[in-house]
C-alpha cells in the first residue's frame, strides 16, 4: 500500500489546484466566515425578522440546496471541474446580492437568498473534491484534500475574528461584511475558474472506466449522516449541554469552538499523513471508534460535581476533534477510491448529500435528545457511531466484489 511518508510544501500546494487554486480558497473560505456565522443575526437584526422566521429560511435553504446534488454531480462527469467550483461560489454571491436588496422584513427574499448560498455551499465540496481528485493519486491526494480542509478551517476561523471585531458597528457593519463577502466570492469564483481544469471521460483509461450508476456505498452512506453529527458538536451539542445543563459560563463554549479550530488548522495534514499506513475504510472506521469513545466521554464528563464538568467536557472535546480530524482526512478519500473515474462526481453528489443531510437534521436530533438528559443524547449518539463504524468496517467494495467474480469466471473457464 502506498503511503505519504513525507509533506512536500510546494507539491502539496501543486496536487491541491496549484497556487491560484489555494487563493481562491482562501479567499472564498475568508468570505464564508465573514458572513456565515452571523447569517442569523442578519436576518432579526438588518431585515427585522423574527428568530423562528429566520431559523426556518436558513433550513430550508440548506435542505433545498441539496436537491441541486445529482445535477452537480452528472455535470462532473461531463468533465467539468474549475468550472463547477467557480459555479458553486458565484451562486453565493447571487445570495449575498439578495440579502443586500432585501428590504426590512421580507421574508421570502431572505429564503431565497439562504437557497443560493446554500446551493453553493453544498455544491463546493463535491466540486473541490472531484477537483483535487483529477489533480492528485493515490496517497497524495488525501493529504492535498486534508490540507484544502486545513486552508479552509483557517480563512473561515480568520473571517469570524476579523466579523466579531467588526459587530460593533451594528447594523451597517454587518451589510458591510455581506458586500465584503459578496466581493471575496466573486474574487475566488475568478481564481478558480482560471485554473481552466477539465477532464475528458473519453480519455480515461480502459482499467478506470465503467458503465452504469455510481457505486451504491449504502453502508457507507448511511453510516456518515451519523459520522456528520461530530461537525456539529462543537457548535450545538456542547453550547447546549454547557449553557443549559451544566450553567456553565459561554466562555467554555467559545474556547472550545476556538480549540476545535486550531487543532484542525494545524493537525488535519499530519494526522491524515500518519494514518496513511493503514486502509481508508479502516481508519474511518477508527474515526467512528475515537468519536464514540467522546461522546461517552462527555457523558462521564457531565456527571461530574460543579466546576468541574466544564474543564472536563472542554478536555474530552480535544479527543472528538481528533476523531472528527481522522473522519475528515479519510471519508472524502476513500469515495473517491471506490467510485471509477467516469461516476466520480455522482458518487461524491451522493456523499455530500448524506454529509449535508446528516448536518441539517443533527440540531434537531441534537435538541432532542438533549431534552430527555445526558444519557439519552451521549449514549444514543455513541451508540449509533460506534454502529456506523461498524457498517463502515464489514462494508464490501463494489470493486473486491467485482475483482472476485472475474476471478472465479476465469477459473471455472
Amino acid at each position: 500500500m502506498a503511503t505519504t511518508t513525507k509533506l512536500q510544501p510546494r507539491a502539496l500546494v501543486r496536487a491541491s489546484g496549484g497556487p491560484r487554486y489555494a487563493v481562491a480558497l482562501a479567499v472564498d473560505a475568508l468570505g464564508t466566515g465573514l458572513l456565515r456565522p452571523f447569517l442569523l443575526l442578519y436576518g432579526m437584526t438588518v431585515l427585522r425578522l423574527s428568530a423562528s422566521a429566520t431559523g426556518i429560511a436558513m433550513t430550508v435553504g440548506v435542505v433545498v440546496g441539496l436537491v441541486c446534488m445529482p445535477a452537480v454531480g452528472r455535470w462532473l462527469d461531463r468533465g467539468a471541474r474549475s468550472t463547477v467550483v467557480a459555479a458553486s461560489m458565484l451562486v453565493r454571491v447571487l445570495g449575498v446580492a439578495l440579502l443586500l436588496a432585501a428590504p426590512a422584513g421580507h421574508v421570502r427574499l431572505f429564503a431565497t437568498a439562504a437557497l443560493f448560498l446554500g446551493i453553493g455551499n453544498q455544491a463546493w465540496p463535491a466540486a473541490h473534491a472531484a477537483l483535487v481528485a483529477t489533480v492528485a493519486h493515490g496517497r497524495e491526494r488525501d493529504a492535498a484534500l486534508a490540507a484544502g480542509r486545513a486552508l479552509r478551517n483557517a480563512g473561515l476561523g480568520a473571517g469570524a475574528l476579523l466579523a466579531t471585531a467588526c459587530l460593533a458597528g451594528g447594523t451597517t457593519a454587518l451589510q458591510a461584511l455581506a458586500a465584503v463577502t459578496g466581493l471575496a466570492y466573486l474574487a475566488a469564483a475568478a481564481l478558480a475558474w482560471s485554473v481552466h481544469l477539465h477532464t475528458h471521460p473519453a480519455a480515461t483509461p480502459a482499467k478506470d472506466r465503467a458503465d452504469g450508476p455510481a457505486p451504491r456505498m449504502r453502508a457507507l452512506l448511511a453510516a456518515n449522516v451519523v459520522y456528520a453529527f461530530c461537525l456539529n458538536v462543537t457548535e450545538i451539542a456542547l453550547p447546549l449541554v454547557l449553557v443549559t445543563q451544566l450553567h456553565a459560563s459561554p466562555v467554555w463554549s467559545s474556547a472550545i469552538f476556538v480549540t476545535n479550530t486550531v487543532l484542525v488548522v494545524t493537525l488535519q495534514v499530519p494526522v491524515t499523513v500518519l494514518m496513511s499506513r493503514f486502509s481508508r475504510r479502516t481508519v474511518l472506521a477508527l474515526a467512528g471508534v475515537v468519536v464514540a469513545a467522546s461522546y461517552l466521554g462527555f457523558l462521564a464528563a457531565t456527571s461530574l460535581g460543579h466546576g468541574w464538568s466544564a474543564p472536563a467536557v472542554a478536555t474530552v472535546s480535544v479527543v472528538c476533534t481528533i476523531g472528527e480530524i481522522i473522519y475528515a482526512g479519510s471519508a472524502t478519500a476513500l469515495v473517491t477510491t471506490l467510485a471509477p473515474a467516469p461516476v466520480l462526481g455522482r458518487a461524491l453528489a451522493r456523499f455530500q448529500l448524506s454529509t449535508g443531510f446528516g448536518l441539517a437534521v443533527s440540531p434537531a436530533v441534537v435538541t432532542a435528545l438533549a431534552s430527555h438528559g445526558s444519557a439519552a443524547l451521549w449514549g444514543s449518539l455513541a451508540a449509533a457511531t460506534l454502529l456506523s463504524a461498524t457498517a463502515v468496517a464489514t462494508e464490501k467494495d463494489q470493486g473486491t466484489l467485482l475483482s472476485g467474480c472475474c476471478r472465479r469466471a476465469r477459473a471455472g473457464s
